[in-house]
């Protein structure tokens, strides 16, 4: 079946949830640095080693919610922070900067930095950098840090034995399945071999399993999702084995349960549900099945409220999550 068309996204949310983002790009501090310190002198500021992606508390959410700053202008023209967005991007989408950044994800001894997560969402706002609309200098200046990035992407998943399937960053699923989204031919084809040999003969699902207590993604949910996507037709007889059994299924259609959002990783269950929501109306689609679509809008439903509000712990991130629960 072909993919519904998007959600709608009220202006209200729409105006709240850029002011959200904007705030969370211009915000230096709290900020958790991952940064593998090689010598004594080598202590920067994070503003030194990323000047893109400052802010938002870490690398990668920064990364992420300047992808949302885009989206929602896509999304929702004529937002009352249009301006101040598209000079941001003006400010940190220079040739000079990004070759700072290129230049310290380059190092040999930093390979392992921001993979796969990062990685895959830096992809993704390539992806959207290249959409029209968007002025042509923005998708330049970042594009061979992209490149880097999609071909170190590509050569990692061809080396890996095994994927990972954890709820959390490192997860292999939904890197791959960000990844996708900026075309590049090498990595589409690492990304399917990957597929192949990672995924293709899973059975009976543990969904029982699911959540753990810091996940805000679904292992289970992510496979399936990048599954439908590269096996076409032949996806319904693959979901047929692979779908958990009996009351192990009712893991997925409940939303999880959020005990404290200034927790920083107990507040991932919110992006959870927005993240089983995404992956939920994608098999939705792909099934046909609206016992799967009525889930997808009970998980939305269960997070939307706190997209935008409390500690920075959720504020920082949460809204690329509920963008990402609407659709493309």
């Amino acid at each position: 079946m072909p993919p519904s068309a998007p959600l709608p996204l009220a202006a209200p949310d729409a105006e709240r949830f850029a002011a959200c983002a904007m705030a969370a790009v211009k915000t230096r501090h709290p900020h958790k640095l991952d940064h593998l310190i090689l010598d004594a002198g080598d202590l920067p500021a994070p503003s030194q080693i990323h000047p893109v992606f400052d802010g938002s508390y870490d690398w990668h959410s920064s990364v992420h919610m300047h992808w949302s700053l885009l989206r929602l202008m896509r999304r929702s023209p004529g937002l009352p922070q249009d301006e101040a967005i598209l000079a941001h991007f003006d400010e940190r989408l220079r040739p000079e900067l990004v070759a700072v950044e290129r230049a310290y994800a380059a190092d040999p001894r930093r390979a392992s930095f921001e993979r796969p997560y990062g990685w895959a969402w830096l992809l993704a706002l390539q992806a959207e950098l290249e959409a029209p609309g968007w002025p042509a200098r923005w998708a330049q200046a970042l594009r061979p840090f992209s490149k880097d990035i999609a071909a170190r992407l590509a050569a990692f998943l061809a080396r890996s034995h095994y994927p990972v399937r954890a709820g959390t960053h490192a997860n292999s699923a939904f890197a791959m399945l960000l990844a996708r989204r900026v075309g590049d031919p090498a990595l589409d084809a690492a990304i399917e071999a990957a597929a192949q040999r990672w995924f293709l003969h899973d059975r009976d699902y543990p969904a029982a399993y699911e959540p753990g207590g810091a996940d805000f993604l679904s292992g289970g949910l992510t496979e399936a999702v990048l599954m439908s996507e590269l096996l076409g037709d032949r996806f319904t007889d693959w979901w047929q084995g692979f779908a958990p059994r009996g009351e192990a299924m009712q893991a997925w259609l409940q939303p999880a349960v959020v005990s404290d959002r200034i927790d920083p990783q107990l507040v991932h269950l919110d992006g959870l549900n927005l993240s089983r929501a995404w992956c939920l109306a994608a098999l939705a689609d792909a099934l046909g099945d609206e016992a799967l679509r009525a889930a997808a809008g009970a998980h939305r439903a269960a997070a939307w409220p706190h997209v935008t509000v409390g500690d920075f712990a959720a504020t920082h991130w949460l809204v690329s999550f509920a963008l990402l629960s609407l659709g493309d």
